[in-house]
């Protein structure tokens, strides 16, 4: 996929806390709308329809919130906020590379910083180690960890199914220099795609790379495919047959698969993981596990 240049839409957000129900957190910031990571197989791909565009769209139309730092330190100084984590991030990679213009995502972690706000941030851009500062401010002070998304080690492969975002040793520096600081950074290797990155070897691969690089824990997930995303993800790979075929056979026309697929997925997993020692006991994961419910999250 080659990725033709963003067009950039500013916006004002007219908030910057957003409520969540069904996961493991319970509200999240998103900086922006769209991602120019690309991934073929992102869930947050079906928001660009409440926009009026179509899921394509969501690599070359971005929305930066250029308000939302000061919304954001007027929502944390309300008597009714009880200063809860926050994850930011759930809906769109709050260090894409227009972060390196706009900043949006560093001027919210201070603002959590200046309230002593707790939360974590996710990410697959390595622009998070300019933050290495106020990252490190969260972690020693109120507790905040870092998650670094990895879901193979195979860069050609990524380079076809996630063609906008960095290459998986730039990741795993990363977690390096992000542990180095004495942030707590865990690795989701979320998604799992059926017949593509779910071979044992595979995954242990990853869990064992993240271990060797300081991570303080691996949390995994299977491919969600709703509507709007699943069409578009099955074109993306239809240079590999095995996957669609996969998908046909697992999914069944369900945005999720099957409980036992997903849990042979995370036990695989989680034997690696005691394995390496990885107790994940410094950050939390501000994203369900596979036995867990798989919701749209808010952006």
């Amino acid at each position: 996929m080659v990725l033709v240049p963003p067009i950039v839409h500013e916006i004002e957000a007219r908030s910057a806390i957003n409520a969540v129900q069904g996961m493991p957190f319970k509200w999240s910031l998103n900086p922006y709308k769209g991602c120019r990571h690309a991934c073929t197989y992102c869930y947050a791909r079906a928001y660009h329809a409440y926009l009026d565009l179509p899921v394509s769209a969501f690599e070359t139309q971005i929305f930066v919130k250029t308000n939302l730092p000061q919304v954001l330190q007027a929502e944390l100084r309300r008597p009714s906020w009880r200063g809860e984590a926050i994850a930011v991030g759930t809906g769109t990679d709050p260090y894409q590379p227009i972060e390196g213009q706009y900043r949006i995502t560093r001027q919210c972690l201070e603002a959590l910083a200046d309230a002593a706000n707790p939360g974590s941030v996710s990410t697959k851009g390595t622009l998070v180690r300019r933050d290495v500062d106020v990252l490190s401010e969260l972690s020693n002070r109120v507790g905040f960890s870092v998650n670094i998304s990895l879901i193979s080690l195979d860069r050609d492969l990524l380079q076809k199914l996630e063609p906008g975002a960095p290459v998986p040793a730039a990741r795993l520096e990363t977690i390096r220099t992000l542990s180095r600081a004495g942030i707590p950074v865990s690795v989701f290797l979320a998604p799992v795609i059926p017949g593509l990155t779910d071979a044992p070897s595979s995954l242990a691969e990853v869990v064992r790379a993240a271990a060797d690089h300081g991570a303080s824990d691996v949390w995994t997930g299977a491919l969600r495919l709703p509507p709007g995303v699943r069409e578009y993800f099955r074109d993306a790979v239809a240079v590999f047959p095995q996957v669609n075929a996969s998908c046909d056979r697992l999914y069944a026309g369900r945005p999720t698969l099957p409980t036992s697929y997903q849990m042979r997925i995370e036990d695989e997993v989680s034997a690696v993981r005691a394995a390496e020692g990885l107790s994940g006991a410094k950050g939390h994961c501000p994203q369900p596990l596979a036995r867990k419910a798989q919701l749209a999250l808010p952006i």
